[in-house]
């Protein structure tokens, strides 16, 4: 199942009998991928967990592929030597597909440990409705044509407002309401497929992949739409109505601009790529700056109550980095830490995402890898 509110990426410690099995399995999946290579002893301490029960486990995941024996450590103990056991990220691969660019989807195929093996892209052209579904699920078709091994899954970031179902809810940009997406593709490559919110898939790779330290952390994705993923000590908030985050519709200027939800002012008009760029070209330098400043000056009145409410201590920006960085995350933060207290103001860190380009197509990776095997 894909993560739900609530519910913890990673495994910490072992739970009681009942959903023991499912659980210490990715207990030990989780201790191997995120910390390398460890001898059965070392599983166990670290797991809290029986002797008998990672020798079992271990066992498991050896003839599933998952794991694979190295060899004896080198010597520095008195005694034999322990074999060590690691994890495999060749066992299978992982479709993702991005569906936020405004002029493209993107797709890739990659390992179990992120490692981007093939990418593909279909023009957009424009497409809404059934078309662009189907163009998603020419994307997905490809890629798994492309997949050297077994494909545990496809996950997907796509604009809007996304259940757990995978039914995009509402996503204007690309005129879907009630899209059930994930079943569509399912249906169309008979493989287990995961899809979410874009800025939600984002959170999920900065988690995994880019680098986020704190206990709070927004990251706010920049591209067909705009919206803003939150994770909470490890818990991706997805709200009542699947829809937290969604901050590219609040109103941040009146009178604004118009806004393809049909109001006028929204953060959105401001700060989506194809806009801010008919904003800029043809205008000087310093009219551009100016441009780029209110469009950072929108963003920081946005994210301040936002900051302050939940006491972030980080937020990642998303985006193209000639248009997010600069003036505009400069005017950004300055706005950011006039309106708030200094005491949540002054630590924040406010900077780019590290994962550039490629962001969405890692926290659908992280989808998959989550819901199938119950680490990340």
């Amino acid at each position: 199942m894909p993560a739900t509110p609530g519910r913890a990426l990673r495994p910490t410690t072992k739970v009681m009998p009942g959903q023991a099995r499912i659980y210490n399995r990715s207990l030990v999946l989780q201790s191997l991928y995120s910390d390398g290579p460890q001898s059965r002893a070392d599983l166990a301490r670290v797991t809290s967990l029986t002797p008998v029960t990672i020798g079992a486990l271990v066992s498991e995941l050896i003839t599933e592929g998952l794991a694979v024996e190295l060899g004896t450590r080198s010597a520095a103990r008195v005694g034999k030597p322990a074999t060590l056991v690691g994890f495999d990220p060749s066992a299978a691969h992982i479709v993702s597909l991005d569906l936020s660019p405004d002029a493209v989807f993107r797709g890739a195929v990659l390992d179990l440990a992120g490692t981007i093996l093939a990418t593909a892209e279909i023009p957009r052209g424009g497409r809404t409705g059934q078309a662009a579904a189907d163009a998603a699920t020419e994307l997905a078709r490809d890629l798994v044509d492309r997949a050297e091994r077994p494909v545990l899954g496809i996950g997907v970031g796509s604009p809007g407002v996304v259940d757990s179902e995978g039914v995009v809810l509402s996503a204007p940009n690309l005129a879907w309401s009630g899209m059930p997406l994930a079943e569509v593709l399912n249906q169309a490559l008979d493989t287990p497929v995961y899809v979410a919110n874009d800025a939600n898939v984002a959170a999920l790779a900065e988690h995994s992949f880019g680098g986020a330290t704190g206990s709070g952390v927004l990251v706010l994705t920049i591209g067909l739409g705009v919206g803003a993923g939150i994770l909470l000590d490890g818990v991706l908030v997805r709200g009542d109505r699947f829809a937290a985050g969604e901050i590219g519709h609040l109103i941040v200027e009146e009178p604004g601009l118009p806004c393809v939800c049909g109001r006028s002012g929204c953060l959105e008009a401001q700060l989506s790529p194809p806009h801010l760029r008919a904003r800029l070209e043809g205008r000087s330098a310093a009219e551009q700056e100016e441009v780029l400043n209110q469009a950072g000056t929108g963003l920081g009145i946005a994210l301040a109550p936002v900051i302050s409410t939940l006491d972030l201590g980080e937020v990642v920006l998303n985006g193209p980095p000639d248009l997010v960085g600069g003036s505009l995350l400069e005017a950004a933060t300055t706005t950011v830490r006039r309106r708030v207290l200094p005491v949540a103001g002054k630590p924040l860190v406010l900077r780019l995402s590290t994962l550039h380009e490629n962001s969405i197509l890692l926290g659908s990776a992280v989808l998959v890898l989550s819901s199938e095997l119950g680490v990340s």
